[in-house]
């Protein structure tokens, strides 16, 4: 997938861009990648210390990530367009909307992400807090071209 895209986009060849999966299982993976693909979600967001605990840098303005399906099958490159870092309730409800999930109310967001970290975060060792640093992520599809936002 990434070869192909960069086909398109030269200016890219340099990038080594991470690949991974929305949620923390197959199930969750697919549901949410499917929202990306042909739905609203336009936004990610994710705990800062688990970039540190892992040693996987943060994501940059304008870098790529690989979406994959929950059989660890790419499906989509994914563009940065915003990052923001706060703590998880400084997520305000435009985010919530574009993030895309459930009812894309704040309320539901905040709910679903809560109870997500602190059934994620224990399982590699670290402790969910209310005022944990979040990494907000705005994001366009870049590829394939089927999926693509205009401006990727």
């Amino acid at each position: 997938m990434w070869a192909d895209y960069l086909r398109e986009h030269a200016e890219h060849r340099h990038d080594e861009p991470p690949s991974e999966w929305f949620g923390d299982s197959a199930a969750l993976a697919d549901e949410l990648l499917d929202l990306v693909l042909h739905g609203p979600k336009r936004a990610t967001a994710a705990s800062v210390e688990e970039y540190l605990h892992t040693g996987e840098p943060l994501p940059r303005i304008g870098s790529h990530w690989i979406a994959h399906d929950g059989d660890g099958r790419p499906r989509a490159i994914i563009r940065s367009i915003e990052l923001r870092i706060g703590p998880l309730d400084s997520v305000d409800a435009q985010f919530a909307w574009d993030e895309g999930e459930d009812d894309r109310s704040l309320e539901s967001w905040l709910r679903n992400h809560r109870r997500y970290f602190q059934r994620q975060l224990p399982s590699i060792g670290l402790e969910f807090h209310e005022q944990m640093e979040t990494m907000f992520e705005r994001f366009r599809v870049a590829w394939p071209p089927e999926y693509a936002d205009a401006a990727s």
